[in-house]
């Protein structure tokens, strides 16, 4: 079967801005990512004539929210332009819009960026980093479902009930995660290292939620070019090329069945993803995968293969995905311990290990990576999110 993406297409420029950042607006945040990415390539902004919105609200994207678009900031010659959002998943989705617009000849660079003001916000009147509208349903805030770690904790606490996984194993990850964040000087919580005991002694939020359990929020921006795979073997970066996508919906059964419960909606993004890649999971040299809370990376480890369902908190204990571990996973310090950007995060990672330029934190002779991402609940209480695969590689 002919493949529509291996290595017909290349991220050729990223631009990353992690931080706080009071003074900027969403806008300009969002521009200056997409600059450093334009620059990065090596390119001029007058040939990059595609641009793409991307917007990581919960549900389906959120209406604009800035006067103006980032391409007129930067003057970019676009032939086309648009939004893209379904929560964490809006990067892995831009790729694919951006691939068919590239194939039929429409633009010759694409970049794709995202603003952050998350942390700003929070310190404002709205106390809130983001933006969310109550969906009706069965569960809402009269039964106490006042945030995202409230149905969240769902998950976590099903996954207990089911296969005796201990709070430990939560521990594990935020414990391994910190650690390769230690490894990372762009990560909030560089040189702010973490012990199993610290995280047991951590405030409990909702239970089994502690607030080491939650990811971070920050100001910032990522932004990264995507163009044909010809374009990319001139210009001034190592390509990174993409192998593969795919997509999953926990719609596929009926929200109140108790396996949406404990597994998220990686079966079908996994297949379609790995066999547009032709590799499973042993050739994944390493892998982001989306960790909103650290339930999801558990869930993760099992779905994608690296153990069976239910023995996910066995496989991170002693540190097994952290430095060193069985599996490279979250190399950055993720959600939870370097920036939130939605699977962004993961995106950059993936494109800063395959271009072999990490440090410290450097997987050897990287040559496969992944990134996932989550989100987009459109039913309370969330049951029905999307996931998405992506699958990028290198020569």
């Amino acid at each position: 079967m002919e493949k529509f993406l291996k290595k017909k297409f290349a991220i050729v420029g990223l631009g990353l801005i992690p931080g706080r950042f009071p003074e900027h607006t969403q806008r300009t945040l969002q521009a200056e990512a997409a600059h450093l990415a334009i620059e990065d390539a090596g390119l001029k902004p007058s040939q990059v004539n595609g641009a793409i919105d991307l917007q990581l609200a919960p549900g389906s994207g959120t209406p604009p929210v800035e006067t103006d678009a980032f391409p007129r900031i930067l003057g970019l010659p676009t032939r086309m332009f648009f939004q893209i959002g379904r929560g964490g998943t809006a990067g892995i989705m831009g790729i694919m819009a951006a691939s068919k617009f590239l194939e039929v000849g429409m633009a010759d660079y694409v970049v794709l960026s995202y603003g952050a003001k998350d942390w700003s916000r929070s310190r404002g009147p709205q106390k809130t980093g983001i933006r969310s509208i109550e969906k009706a349903g069965h569960w809402g805030k009269p039964f106490g479902d006042m945030a995202a770690v409230s149905h969240h904790t769902f998950f976590a606490s099903r996954h207990m009930h089911e296969y005796g996984t201990r709070p430990e194993a939560f521990g594990e990850i935020a414990v391994a995660q910190r650690a390769w964040a230690q490894l990372n000087p762009q990560a909030q919580m560089y040189g702010r290292p973490l012990t199993l005991d610290d995280y047991m002694n951590s405030p409990m939020v909702i239970d089994p939620y502690r607030t080491l359990d939650m990811c971070l929020i920050n100001d910032g921006g990522m932004a990264f070019v995507l163009t044909t795979a010809e374009r990319a073997r001139d210009l001034r970066k190592k390509p990174v090329y993409v192998y593969g996508v795919g997509t999953g919906e926990a719609m596929e059964r009926l929200w109140w069945e108790k396996a949406n419960y404990t597994q998220l909606a990686v079966q079908s993004a996994k297949e379609i993803a790995f066999r547009e890649a032709d590799i499973s999971i042993e050739d994944v040299d390493f892998a982001g995968l989306y960790d909103c809370f650290t339930a999801e990376v558990l869930f993760q480890v099992e779905d994608y293969g690296w153990c069976r369902k239910g023995e996910g908190g066995d496989f991170v204990a002693n540190g097994g995905i952290g430095p060193g571990g069985k599996a490279n996973i979250n190399t950055s310090g993720g959600l939870l311990s370097a920036y939130y950007f939605g699977e962004l995060t993961h995106i950059a990672e993936a494109i800063t290990q395959l271009r072999g330029e990490a440090g410290a934190r450097q997987v050897k002779d990287a040559r496969i990576g992944m990134a996932t991402g989550h989100g987009g609940e459109i039913l309370a209480p969330g049951m029905c999110s999307t996931h998405a695969t992506l699958v990028l590689g290198r020569d």
